[in-house]
C-alpha cells in the first residue's frame, strides 16, 4: 500500500494581493511623481535661461538703439545745416562745416541704420521653446516684439533703397570721394563717425569741391535732402519709437517675471 505524501500550500487572502498590488501602484505612482518634477525642474530651468538670454539680447539692443538714435539726431541736423546753405550759399567756396554734413547726409547710410537683433528670439520660436513662458503677458509682447522688427527691417531697406536711387548717383556725380580718403588717413582703424567729430572739433581743413558744378541743381538737391529728412524723421518717430517701446516693456515683464537685475553683466 502506497503512501503519497501531499504538499499543502495555505491560501492567500484576498488582502495579500490587494496590499501587493497597492504597493506596486504606489511604487509606479511615486515613480510617476519624480520623473514629472523632475520635468518641471527642467523645463522651469531652462525658463530661466531662455529669460536670461532673450533678457540680454534686448538689452545689448536698446544700448545699441539709443547710440543709434543719437548719431540720426545729429544727422537730421546736419541734413537742416545742408538744405538751408545748399539754397543760396556760395557752392564756390564751401566752409569747414559743409563736407562734414554733405558726408554724414548722403554718404554714411549703414553708420545710422539701426537693425535690431532677434537671434534668441528667433530659436525660441523656431524651437517650440516658447511653450516654457507661461505668463500671458509675456506671449503677447513676443508677438508684438516681432511685429515691431519687422518694421524696423522694413523700413532701413526702404531707407536703402532711397540712397540706392536717387543719392546713389547724385553722390557719383558731386560728391568729392577724396575728402573721406583724407580723413581716413588721420586713423585707418577709426570710424567715419567718430572721425568726423574730432575734425569738426579740431583746426584742420581738409579741401574739397562740388563736383560737377555746372550740373549741380540747388533746388533738386535741397529737395532730396528735406525729403531725406522726413523720411528719417518718420522712422524715428515711429517704427523705432514702437520698437523701443516695446523693447522696454519686455525688459520689465521679464525682470518681474524671473527676478532679473537691472544691473547685468553688460551693464557691469
Amino acid at each position: 500500500m502506497e503512501v503519497h505524501s501531499h504538499t499543502h500550500t495555505a491560501r492567500k487572502k484576498w488582502t495579500h494581493y490587494l496590499w501587493e498590488f497597492l504597493m506596486l501602484f504606489l511604487a509606479v505612482f511615486c515613480g510617476f511623481l519624480a520623473e514629472y518634477k523632475l520635468e518641471h525642474v527642467i523645463e522651469h530651468q531652462r525658463e530661466k535661461e531662455y529669460a536670461n538670454a532673450l533678457y540680454e539680447e534686448l538689452l545689448a539692443d536698446s544700448v545699441s538703439f539709443y547710440n543709434k538714435l543719437n548719431a540720426r539726431l545729429e544727422k537730421e541736423k546736419d541734413c537742416d545745416y545742408l538744405w538751408a546753405y545748399i539754397k543760396d550759399s556760395s557752392l564756390t567756396d564751401l566752409p569747414k562745416a559743409f563736407y562734414p554734413a554733405y558726408t554724414t547726409v548722403f554718404y554714411l547710410i549703414n553708420s545710422y541704420s539701426f537693425e535690431p537683433k532677434d537671434g534668441v528670439l528667433s530659436q525660441l520660436k523656431s524651437s517650440g521653446s516658447l511653450r516654457y513662458f507661461k505668463s500671458p503677458a509675456l506671449q503677447k509682447l513676443f508677438g508684438d516684439m516681432s511685429v515691431c522688427i519687422n518694421n524696423v527691417r522694413y523700413r532701413n531697406e526702404q531707407e536703402y533703397q532711397f540712397f540706392a536711387n536717387p543719392i546713389k548717383p547724385f553722390m557719383l556725380k558731386h560728391y568729392d570721394f577724396k575728402w573721406p580718403d583724407e580723413l581716413r588717413k588721420r586713423d585707418q582703424n577709426a570710424y567715419y563717425l567718430d572721425l568726423i567729430r574730432e575734425y569738426r572739433k579740431g583746426d584742420t581743413v581738409i579741401k574739397a569741391n562740388i563736383l560737377n558744378l555746372s550740373s549741380f541743381d540747388r533746388g533738386e538737391a535741397a529737395n532730396m535732402i528735406m525729403f531725406y529728412k522726413t523720411m528719417m524723421s518718420s522712422s524715428r518717430s515711429l517704427q523705432m519709437s514702437d520698437y523701443i517701446k516695446t523693447n522696454s516693456k519686455l525688459l520689465n515683464e521679464l525682470r518681474k517675471n524671473y527676478n532679473l537685475s537691472e544691473t547685468t553683466s553688460l551693464e557691469k
